[in-house]
């Protein structure tokens, strides 16, 4: 009884598998193993054994003729001797012409087997038949066809298990299109492949087709069930590549193969060859990739991060992502049961800006305020009329930045902060949302998105990913929430892991260590002088304090700094919940941020401050100074004793000057007039007259010089009246504290008249308390007689007697007239201090008093021994001091005014200095800067 079949496959020049048609709900078809009878064809090889000679070629006879047609065949006999059974019988392909066997032997591809079979002789049609092969037989040989070719079989090497080093093998073979056949069909996306490297080689390999995954069939031997629709795939696959020629892409190895950015054992030396339990690559048919059929019968399901590997293949994966929809909308196989995600969230907008559940898939402009990371940023999104939206935080769509707490992955980390950092801050960008991801573990609801920038609009997620800055999450299977660019994102990674970039090289980078100039004001100092020489220095803000204050780094310096605007005061902003910020402390903070944070600046150091804070200039935009933007939007307010001394402090007061007729911000409610007459008033109160006194000498000695927190100095005046009193006070003094008993548990106040121990000679002064910490059991004083301070034990301070009360103080604060000797902490300071005390200190001196400042005396100090002083009153040490380059002319003296030949001489001097580089002056003229 002749029966119809489709040839599956063909296991020997001899034998053929056949199938019927699948059966109702995808059930595989049924299979027999049929052999052609009479004939016997050489054996194919397996892992056990080789080859028998012309094995390949018999094979390939028959499977080239043969599989994938329909054949008519009928069972001529059956050996049950055998398990299974082997059934022997007669093949037709289509039912009609010659009989399968004849051909073979024919050609010569198999011989006639020897059989006793009496059926096969005499007049039976058997006999007939085998009398029929038995000639062809001979033809064949006689012609030389087949097996009996002259030229004998060919020397073939075949290797049926997976390549020993199969990184090696992969990267001679990897890209390259080569031939081969299908062997065997694992499931639908997972095929056993001969690979015809050369006529001599073959070599068998386990192929994972690339960008797709079909269902897992059933394992032999195993209880555990395939999944669903795995036989369906399977078949689907089988039925159109199974001992097909098709050409084989390799395209990598699985990801476990070693593919970690930071092997475990990198530091164990060379890694060992390693045998891969499969490859990835392509199966190209003549008529296309079977992975595209596969996923568009929904068959298979695609495979993200396979995109990588397939971006050299242009449109490789956007055919398969296509494929897949046209599956899924059609609902087909694996999809039967699929839903379409639901819209995430909402296309509306408010005053503010997108909400936080933006549609999926809208697009805005927005300015980049802060980048977080690698993967996170902060943005302002732009809205119609020029408005700007509500300040948020959102995520690089299915980008993942190193972790800084990995020490593996810090220094990656900082450099993909910075990449970010430069190329994004401030700038506009388009956003286009990829998906939201929900609020989880404390964190609120964020955007996903994809982030372009500039004129090319460049991913910076591509960016990042490309240099090895970052990775490509990994999405679950199930889960469709990815960037839109995701194929191009695993491109980009699969460029990086190629050429071993930055997380991909597996290479231990140290973070490099950052100091900070300002740990202590001493350790600020060292670093002033270099940082004013270089003048204008490249800076970023790290962070804002206030309005005017800041945290910078210096790349150069590899320093970060505390840094303070010269010139300028903004209002200061709570600290924590128990301060209060002054008013419009918290509008100045934010205006700096949103102009400064993370920007590239410019900065011009002018001095320290005692914490150790730099003081200084800051530009930014190239030229914008901004001390002067910040006064100008009525967000700080000028000090004008030190923006008089700056070169750009007409700016400031213009700036000033300009928000208060705008009322912008502090100068909201301000009124002109009022603060006119309430300056009026302020300056009678403090000087009585802002002209010239009338002309007062006095002798007198500079009785104590004091450099800390400033310079600062006080005298004695020598009329004969008080120095008689102060000696014979003296004298009783020294007598009394010799009887005197010592006051145990006396603890001073501030303010209070004391007796007290002078370190430097033992003995016992008058002083009076500045301050007292009754923890320490010390107290600050001043010796009220000379002017020296001193912090000194409660133990060497007695109750000041009542008799010693009544002479008053004889040493008196005073400063220098018209000039300001240079900071004691500036580079030229401690030889302005050295130069003052050669001068001044412990001699007798002549003093102008030019002015009354409560207590204090502005003097003029004139040396009786200079001959010039008889000549001129202008000639003084205060001049002199300003000539050798160690003062200043104080530009804001409100007095200055009234002494013009003053003026005309203190000029004359500063340029001396200026011409002869005297002191301060020693590289050039300094305020040129």
């Amino acid at each position: 009884m002749s029966m119809k079949a489709i040839v599956k496959s063909v296991l020997s020049g001899d034998t053929l598998v056949l199938r019927g048609r699948p059966g109702p709900n995808d059930a595989p078809p049924k299979e027999r193993v049929l052999h052609l009878a009479g004939l016997a064809a050489p054996r194919m090889g397996s892992a056990t054994r080789d080859d028998e000679p012309f094995a390949f070629e018999s094979r390939e006879f028959l499977r080239s003729l043969t599989v994938g047609k329909e054949v008519t065949f009928a069972i001529a006999y059956t050996i049950s001797t055998t398990i299974p059974a082997r059934e022997f019988g007669l093949v037709q392909i289509g039912g009609m012409g010659e009989e399968l066997g004849s051909r073979v032997v024919r050609e010569g591809w198999a011989k006639v087997r020897e059989t006793g079979r009496r059926e096969e002789e005499g007049e039976t049609p058997e006999g007939k038949r085998r009398e029929l092969l038995k000639t062809f037989e001979e033809q064949a040989r006689s012609a030389g066809k087949g097996l009996w070719t002259p030229e004998g079989p060919v020397a073939r090497s075949v290797t049926f298990t997976m390549p020993l080093d199969s990184q090696a093998f992969l990267s001679e073979f990897k890209g390259r299109a080569l031939d081969a056949i299908v062997e065997q069909v694992r499931d639908g996306s997972t095929l056993r492949v001969r690979l015809l490297l050369s006529p001599s080689d073959h070599q068998w390999i386990n192929l994972a087709l690339a960008g797709v995954r079909a269902p897992k069939t059933a394992r032999e031997g195993s209880e555990e069930p395939g999944e669903e629709h795995a036989d369906a795939a399977r078949f689907f696959t089988e039925s159109r590549l199974l001992q097909r020629p098709i050409k084989v892409t390799l395209l990598s190895l699985p990801s476990a193969l070693g593919a970690s950015p930071f092997p475990v054992n990198g530091d164990k030396g060379p890694a060992q060859p390693q045998t891969a339990s499969i490859f990835i690559g392509l199966a190209i048919h003549p008529a296309g990739n079977i992975a595209e059929f596969l996923v568009s019968n929904g068959f298979a399901r695609v495979i993200d991060w396979h995109a990588g590997m397939l971006a050299p293949y242009p449109s490789a994966m956007e055919r398969l992502r296509t494929a897949e929809r046209t599956a899924k909308s059609q609902r087909l196989a694996i999809w039967k049961s699929y839903e379409p995600p639901r819209a995430t969230g909402s296309s509306t907008t408010s005053s503010s800006g997108p909400t936080s559940g933006a549609a999926v898939g809208r697009q805005y402009e927005a300015l980049v305020s802060r980048v977080w990371g690698g993967d996170q940023l902060s943005i302002v999104p732009l809205l119609a009329g020029g408005k700007e939206g509500r300040e948020r935080r959102i995520q690089l769509a299915s980008v993942r930045a190193p972790r800084t707490t990995d020490p593996k992955q810090a220094f990656y980390a900082a450099e993909a902060k910075e990449f970010a950092r430069k190329k994004l801050i401030g700038k506009k960008v388009t956003i286009t949302v990829d998906y939201i991801r929900p609020a989880e573990d404390g964190y609120d609801e964020r955007e996903a998105a994809t982030v372009r920038f500039g004129g090319s609009q460049a991913n910076i997620g591509e960016l990042l990913v490309e240099r090895g800055l970052a990775t490509v999450i990994r999405h679950r299977r199930d889960d469709e929430s990815r960037s839109g660019e995701f194929d191009a994102l695993m491109a980009a990674e699969q460029r990086a892991a190629a050429e071993a970039k930055g997380v991909h090289s597996g290479k231990e980078v140290p973070l490099p260590r950052i100091g900070d100039a300002s740990e202590t004001g001493t350790k600020a100092a060292q670093f002033l002088p270099s940082l004013k020489r270089t003048g204008r220095v490249p800076a970023v803000v790290d962070f804002v304090a206030a309005g005017s204050r800041f945290k910078l780094f210096i790349p150069r310096e590899g320093q970060r700094c505390t840094f303070v605007l010269s010139g300028i005061r903004a209002p200061r902003t709570a600290r924590n919940p128990s301060e209060k910020s002054e008013p419009y402390g918290q509008e100045a903070l934010d205006y700096t941020t949103r102009r400064l944070l993370q920007r590239d600046v410019e900065v011009l150091f002018d001095g320290v401050d005692r914490a150790g804070g730099f003081i200084g200039t800051l530009f930014v935009n190239g030229s914008e100074n901004f001390a002067v933007s910040l006064v100008r939007e009525g967000l700080g307010t000028v000090h004008a004793y030190s923006a008089e001394g700056l070169s750009f402090g007409k700016q400031l007061f213009d700036a000033e000057e300009a928000a208060k007729r705008e009322e912008k911000n502090i100068w909201k409610d301000y009124d002109a007039e009022a603060e006119a007459a309430q300056a009026a008033a302020a300056e009678t109160d403090a000087n009585g007259s802002a002209g010239a006194l009338a002309s007062e000498l006095v002798d007198l000695i500079v009785s104590d010089v004091r450099t800390t927190p400033n310079f600062a100095f006080s005298v004695q005046v020598l009329n004969s009246d008080g120095i008689q009193q102060l000696e014979k006070l003296m004298n009783d003094f020294s007598i009394h504290h010799r009887t005197a008993s010592s006051a145990p548990g006396f603890t001073p106040r501030a303010g209070e008249l004391v007796s007290a121990i002078f370190s430097q000679d033992g003995a016992w002064y008058r002083a009076r308390v500045r301050r007292a910490s009754p923890i320490k059991k010390e107290a600050e004083v001043t010796f009220i007689d000379y002017g020296n301070q001193e912090t000194v034990p409660f133990s060497k301070i007695r109750p000041l007697d009542s008799k010693f009360k009544a002479l008053p103080a004889q040493a008196q604060d005073a400063t220098l007239s018209f000039v300001n000797l240079l900071p004691p902490d500036s580079e030229y300071g401690p030889e302005a201090i050295d130069r003052f005390r050669q001068l001044c200190e412990g001699r007798k001196l002549i003093g102008r008093i030019d002015q009354r400042e409560g207590n204090q005396l502005h003097l003029r100090l004139i040396d009786p021994a200079d001959p010039r002083s008889a000549i001129s009153p202008e000639h003084c040490i205060n001049v002199d001091l300003v000539a050798d380059g160690l003062a200043t002319i104080d530009r804001k003296s409100r007095y200055a005014a009234a002494y013009p030949k003053m003026g005309q001489a203190l000029q004359t001097a500063l340029d001396v200095a200026k011409s002869t580089r005297a002191g301060a002056y020693e590289y050039g003229d300094v305020s040129e800067d």
